[in-house]
């Protein structure tokens, strides 16, 4: 019959994280056990009045001979758990029943069941729902008792028919069938319709087989006293069957469970997968018990438990958190040296107070229980947690090897889904965070900004960028540069608090994000920030000055309308470093900051069809040998004449196209309008050289040389006349890279000249590395040298070492005559600047060669230009 001793509907408080029901629930349980007890009671009495008590000599055997067979009935019931936490026991209590309508009257019946049940109560450690309990006793046989006189009254039978008895019988199970049915209802728990008729059905049948065997048995045994051996044999037939039927039905219950297990386990790692990083769970490496409750709930219920704990952690130094259901766990959590939490190997143990002596009875004394079964929950090379089940509920005989088995697989699934968790841990972790500062990276100040930034637009974004970076690195290695980053991120960490999210982008550059501040605060502590990154850096023995520059923008300062994000964010603080100049190291955004940066995104856009289009065109710049004032050459200058924009700058928009991966089609452009030009020269007769400066990325390319031996040939221009300038701060920022660059197009017969020189690292082992031929003195200490005397110095210095090494050298800036004659004193080789001529388009410089020079013999059958004076 269906039954709710075991106490699977009562409440379950429990230690760590519990299920419960709450107190609104508890009052009405209380007025429902009320109500059935004041009903049950008023039942018994009805039908004692209705069928008075008939005293018998034999009644001193059969009350006790049907109170055991009632006891040894429950305790051989089958337990059906079902889902809402609710489990029934479908036993054999019809079978006494059935035969106590025909031997003993109605009050003796009621004691022997309700001393049945009582006492199964107390075996099974049920104290908590015994008041509503001996309702349910007293309304299931006084209803039976009922059922069953009706019946007789309706056939006029003055004895008990079959047929009474067995209507009787089955009402006892229907009856709890209802209680139990409405005391879920009561507590609020759902169960489909289509459930409980099955339920009700299933219960129905079975009580409808166990009454038929057992009153055919006793009618047999009553006319025929020598059939009791067939009765007998008949009964142990529907035994068998029955067990057989509980063991089928078990192996489907726990089937279901092991699926319901998996399902959780997998959602669990769905939900976790897909959860984004939030500054709750930034690292991502605790336990959140919340998600285990139900799990564990129905691992407690399939295994009938008094109660279940699951003890998990994710990382060994982790402290493990408990997660417990069913009965309260006693005050307190197990001591690290606990002999259950430190048990060997996979399997599942199996512990009995009267089995085990010393630590392990004092482990089980603590728990508050009589059996545990444990079993430890490893990866491949840790302990990731513990299950413990404790004292169970559905059967006399405590956890058998149905219950081991189900356990070890449940705690096989549970394992790979924690194991799985630390692993999706480990990689979300190392996915949203810096490896060398252990901050958040770009992607993971993305996930943790993106909410505060739409939900708070006060907050500010900083943007904090060191400028001693690369330097660092050139001097002492990137080996000492991480460490100042390191450092750097723990000054700014100290500064900010633990609560600000920080995060490294690349480099020596930090974002953080001041929730809810206000560009005023934000930007005093970005002051307060900036002074303390600027205190110089300890490195070894050394000590390194550093500069920072912070950059921050808001939300609030966008105009109305414009949508915020976190990328936005950091690309506005980013134009305020960039905006910094002139001692004011902290700037914040402002829209107008945006304007060059967007005017910058266009060019680059736009720069390819602006090459197709005609918009990009060379200029030539001439240089003149001193003294003799012959025209050697031209420095080919690109220009980019922009329909919107105008004639635009070269160091507007060159540093943009090289930042954009663009340069390539630049150079090669530059390069081949000006050996076409090279080559309309040597068919007029002229032996003049073009020079076409270099980017550093183009000696990146392995495939340069081999693109400009193809354009050599194509137009037909002996390589001599080709001049490569290049700045020598730019080749020997990866020397590794661009010396066999340079060395190759050395060979070639190339020209390679160091342009700017003077500017960049300006030493002569530096210089003794390159495979050059000329050095072109900066501009700067030409256009100083007639008023400093110690730009005067550099010049002649410059001109002296460039001699020294057999090396061209040529002065660009060259603006006086009193520059030019200084250099012509000094013995420099060329000049350039705009004395002798301002950049000019194609059909300007031919213009200018017809006009400022005269056309002589060389030593070769080419023409020489020589420049009037």
């Amino acid at each position: 019959m269906p039954d709710s001793r075991d106490g699977a509907i009562r409440p379950e408080p429990g230690a760590g994280v519990s299920t419960s029901t709450d107190g609104g629930d508890e009052r009405r349980f209380r007025l429902f056990a009320s109500l059935v007890v004041a009903v049950g009671i008023l039942s018994v009495v009805a039908v004692s009045a209705w069928q008075p008590f008939v005293p018998s000599a034999d009644l001193w055997w059969i009350g006790p001979a049907l109170a055991v067979s009632f006891l040894v009935a429950e305790q051989l019931g089958i337990n059906v758990d079902v889902r809402s936490n609710v489990s029934y026991t479908i036993s054999f209590t019809e079978i006494p029943l059935v035969i106590g309508f025909f031997v003993a009257p109605f009050e003796v019946v009621l004691a022997a069941h309700v001393f049945a049940g009582v006492a199964t109560l107390v075996l099974r450690r049920v104290t908590g729902r015994v008041f509503y309990n001996l309702g349910a006793f007293l309304l299931e046989i006084a209803s039976a008792f009922a059922v069953a006189g009706l019946v007789q009254t309706l056939l006029g039978d003055p004895g008990m028919p079959w047929l009474a008895a067995l209507a009787g019988t089955l009402t006892a199970p229907l009856v709890s069938t209802l209680l139990a049915l409405a005391t879920i209802r009561v507590l609020r728990r759902r169960m489909r319709i289509g459930t409980a008729l099955r339920l009700t059905g299933r219960i129905l049948v079975v009580g409808f087989v166990n009454a038929s065997a057992a009153l055919s048995g006793y009618l047999i045994i009553s006319a025929t006293p020598e059939a009791w051996p067939l009765v007998l044999a008949v009964l142990i037939g529907v035994t068998v069957l029955y067990w057989a039927y509980s063991d089928l039905l078990r192996e489907q219950r726990d089937t279901e469970a092991m699926s319901d297990v998996s399902l959780m386990v997998a959602r669990l790692g769905q939900q976790a997968a897909a959860r984004p990083a939030s500054r709750s769970d930034e690292l991502m490496r605790g336990v959140d018990v919340s998600e285990w409750v139900t799990i564990a709930e129905r691992i407690k219920d399939q295994l009938s438990a008094r109660r279940l704990v699951l003890r998990l952690r994710l990382e060994p130094t982790d402290q493990m958190r408990s997660v417990v259901t069913g009965d309260e766990q006693p005050a307190g959590e197990p001591p690290p040296d606990d002999p259950l939490l430190r048990l060997t190997g996979p399997g599942v143990r199996h512990f009995r107070t009267t089995e085990v002596h010393g630590a392990m009875r004092t482990a089980l004394a603590d728990r508050d229980a009589k059996e545990v079964l444990v079993v430890p929950l490893r990866s491949a090379n840790q302990l990731l947690g513990v299950v413990e089940a404790h004292d169970r509920l559905s059967r006399w005989r405590g956890f058998g090897k149905s219950d081991i088995q189900l356990l070890s697989m449940m705690a096989s699934h549970l394992a790979t889904a924690l194991d799985n968790r630390r692993l999706l841990a480990v990689l979300r972790h190392d996915a949203y965070h810096d490896p060398l500062t252990g901050l958040l990276n770009r992607p993971g100040f993305r996930q943790i900004a993106r909410d505060p930034l739409r939900e708070h637009p006060n907050s500010v974004v900083l943007r904090i960028d060191l400028d001693v970076f690369s330097a660092v690195s050139d001097a002492l290695g990137y080996a000492w540069a991480d460490r100042m980053v390191i450092a750097a991120g723990r000054r700014i960490r100290e500064t900010l608090g633990p609560d600000v999210a920080l995060a490294r982008l690349e480099g020596a550059s930090f974002a953080a994000l001041l929730v809810d501040y206000g560009t005023a605060p934000a930007h005093e502590i970005a002051e307060r920030l900036r002074v303390e990154l600027s205190v110089p850096y300890p490195v070894d023995r050394l000590t390194v000055e550093a500069n920072a520059v912070i950059g921050y923008a808001s939300p609030a300062a966008e105009e109305a309308g414009e949508s915020v994000d976190v990328d936005g964010m950091l690309q506005r603080a980013d134009v305020a470093v960039r905006a910094t100049r002139g001692g004011e190291e902290v700037r914040g955004y402002v829209p107008s900051m945006g304007q060059i940066f967007m005017r910058r995104f266009q060019l680059v856009t736009q720069f390819r069809q602006a090459l197709e289009d005609g918009q990009v065109s060379v200029h030539y710049q001439p240089k003149v040998s001193l003294p003799n004032r012959h025209v050697l050459g031209v420095e080919a200058l690109v220009r980019w004449r922009h329909p919107e924009f105008g004639r635009l700058d070269p160091d507007e928009f060159v540093p943009a196209v090289e930042a954009a991966g663009l340069i390539g089609a630049l150079t090669f452009f530059v390069l081949e309008e000006s050996l076409r030009k090279v080559r309309s020269w040597l068919d007029e007769g002229l032996r003049m050289s073009v020079a076409v400066n270099l980017s550093v990325r183009n000696l990146a390319d392995a495939e340069f040389p081999a693109k400009v031996v193809e354009a050599l040939e194509r137009i037909d221009v002996p390589p001599e006349l080709l001049t490569f300038e290049l700045t020598e701060s730019g080749v020997m920022s990866d020397p590794a890279r661009a010396l066999p660059i340079l060395r190759e197009l050395h060979a070639l017969g190339i020209v390679l000249a160091v342009d700017d020189f003077g500017t960049g690292y300006s030493s002569l082992a530096y210089l003794r590395q390159l495979p050059v031929d000329q050095v072109k003195i900066d501009k700067s200490f030409v256009l100083g040298m007639g008023t400093d005397l110690g730009d005067l110095a550099v010049v002649r210095s410059i001109v002296e070492l460039g001699h020294s090494l057999g090396l061209t050298v040529v002065a660009e800036g060259v603006e006086e005559d009193v520059a030019r004659d200084q250099l012509e004193a000094m013995g420099c080789d060329v000049a350039q600047g705009y004395l002798i001529s301002r950049p000019l388009s194609e059909d300007r410089l031919e213009a200018w060669l017809l006009a400022r020079t005269v056309r002589t013999p060389g030593r070769h059958a080419e023409t020489v230009l020589t420049l009037l004076t």
